[in-house]
């Protein structure tokens, strides 16, 4: 399965764009969408479809690790929530989540409820990991029409 267009949408809402290398709030330098990692330098500059390239490649790998965490059926909606939250938090926070527990359960209503606990960095509570973990939340829960 791939991320949809919902799901595409709110990945760069919330990662936001960036051309130009900095450090996140944690300290971990990022560019692009969001894209950490060892290719990531002080000073890098891409542009706009390095970028695009950058976070397809990225979202292979976490479609693909929400495929093989997530064993309960998922509708697009759904799985896409999922990649998002992964994406941000990375695969070993969902796959050692009660979330997913829950997900793979088949307790769908207890799942998203966990989706707002997922609101801290460094401890405290920050305005903009709640907006996306409620974006995320809603995502999860709206159903696809056909």
């Amino acid at each position: 399965m791939k991320t949809n267009a919902a799901g595409l949408a709110l990945i760069k809402q919330f990662e936001g764009l960036r051309l130009i290398a900095y450090q996140d709030m944690m300290g971990v330098w990022t560019i692009g969408y969001g894209h950490t990692g060892p290719d990531v330098k002080t000073g890098q500059v891409i542009t706009q479809a390095q970028a695009d390239q950058l976070l397809a490649k990225d979202l292979a790998t976490f479609e693909a690790g929400v495929g093989k965490l997530a064993t309960a059926p998922l509708n697009a909606n759904q799985f896409s929530a999922l990649v998002s939250f992964s994406y941000n938090l990375g695969l070993r926070n969902l796959q050692s989540s009660t979330l997913l527990r829950l997900l793979n359960q088949g307790d769908y209503a207890g799942a998203a409820g966990q989706f707002l606990r997922w609101d801290r960095a460094g401890g405290q509570v920050v305005p903009g990991l709640q907006r996306r973990r409620q974006a995320e939340q809603a995502l999860f829960q709206t159903p696809v029409v056909n």
